[in-house]
């Protein structure tokens, strides 16, 4: 299951970070790494951007980039 399949107030865990070099690397940059709680806030009338809960603040992704982000509830 990936981090867009997930709906408003649900909890999941990161299991695996994707996509590739720079884009990983600012994943992880951000708190997006493998263990990490996470909580969907909000999303957007047509679904995107998404915005998360994690480490006690909140960040707004897109849905392309949700998509790369493997989670487990």
């Amino acid at each position: 299951m990936t981090l867009d399949q997930i709906s408003i107030g649900q909890e999941a865990t990161i299991v695996q970070v994707g996509g590739g070099g720079e884009l990983r690397c600012r994943f992880l940059d951000m708190g997006l790494i493998p263990r990490t709680r996470v909580k969907i806030r909000k999303m957007a009338p047509m679904g995107d951007p998404i915005e998360i809960e994690l480490r006690g603040y909140e960040l707004t992704i897109r849905k392309e980039d949700a998509q790369k982000i493997e989670v487990k509830l």
